[in-house]
């Protein structure tokens, strides 16, 4: 159970409810399948999928919860088809043309009549609440998919404020100094960034695969460009880009990390979920307050 991207939210109140009451609270919100005439549909799946039961899996405290979206796909370009099948029959028909209003209404029409018959899709987002660091991390990259998520927790508990995550040093700053030679021992420079100009859509210039030391990348910072985007790797464990807005993508644990949990293999499933969630909380306990540290701490409220 990796995670590979991190949107990181900041609880606002203390979260105190237990994973059985938890687990109650998502229930009411339970994924049930798309009904013939929904686009889509979404609620709360046990995070083992088929070797779960219950929709919360808790693990050093913390607590696993998996939603899965189920979307009916029904392509703009086959209402198009049938539209314009249907427009030209009644135009023939009728020896007139249809105005834009009965174009809508057809249009509408169709929808709802091919609608039961589109093929669905499924796609799951897993998501933790680390309470005693009151923060939630989301498996997306994708603001709206992680929204999404909040939203239905907002919709299981009643209230769940949130905030994502923020700094009291703007990250771009930090990562600008890093780049210029300030970079904390335990944080190592990959060779990707990405640089923005200050104004408004200013030029963004990405490298990859280059020496972050090179004369080309200091002669970009020196005509005053920011880093918005950094590859790094921490402490030996693991590695990422990581964005000004804190989100981070690509996510992987090094080689220390997964000689840990081939240790910990076996052949059963939700053995091997809880191992692998255990260690992955417990790096991003140590990694995640640090990264905030090294960003000049929470900002004052």
């Amino acid at each position: 159970m990796w995670f590979r991207n991190l949107r990181i939210y900041l609880l606002q109140q203390p979260f105190n409810i237990t994973a059985d009451d938890l687990d109650q609270a998502l229930r009411e919100s339970a994924f049930r399948a798309c009904g013939p005439l929904q686009t889509h549909a979404m609620g709360w799946e046990p995070p083992l999928g088929r070797d779960g039961q219950t929709l919360v899996h808790a693990a050093n405290g913390c607590l696993m919860v998996c939603a899965r979206r189920e979307e009916r796909l029904l392509p703009a370009s086959v209402v198009r088809e049938v539209l314009a099948d249907k427009v030209a029959e009644i135009e023939d028909a009728e020896s007139r043309q249809l105005g834009r209003k009965e174009k809508a209404g057809l249009r509408d029409q169709i929808t709802t009549e091919l609608m039961p018959q589109a093929f669905t899709r499924s796609t799951r987002l897993f998501a933790y609440i680390d309470p005693a660091r009151q923060l939630l991390f989301v498996d997306s990259a994708s603001a709206p998919r992680a929204e999404d998520l909040v939203s239905l927790l907002r919709e299981s508990l009643g209230s769940f404020p949130v905030r994502p995550l923020d700094t009291a040093t703007a990250p771009a700053n930090v990562l600008t100094s890093w780049v210029a030679g300030e970079a904390p021992a335990d944080f190592t420079l990959m060779d990707e960034c990405e640089l923005r100009e200050p104004t408004e859509g200013g030029g963004v210039v990405r490298c990859k695969q280059v020496d972050l030391a090179s004369t080309e990348v200091e002669t970009h910072l020196a005509a005053g460009r920011r880093v918005v985007r950094l590859a790094i790797e921490w402490n030996e464990q693991l590695a990422c880009v990581l964005s000004d807005d804190l989100v981070v993508r690509r996510l992987r644990f090094l080689d220390l990390v997964q000689q840990e949990a081939d240790d910990a293999h076996s052949d059963d499933a939700a053995a091997n979920f809880d191992a692998e969630f255990s260690i992955l909380n417990a790096e991003l306990s140590r990694f995640i307050p640090r990264l905030i540290e090294v960003m000049g701490g929470l900002p004052e409220e």
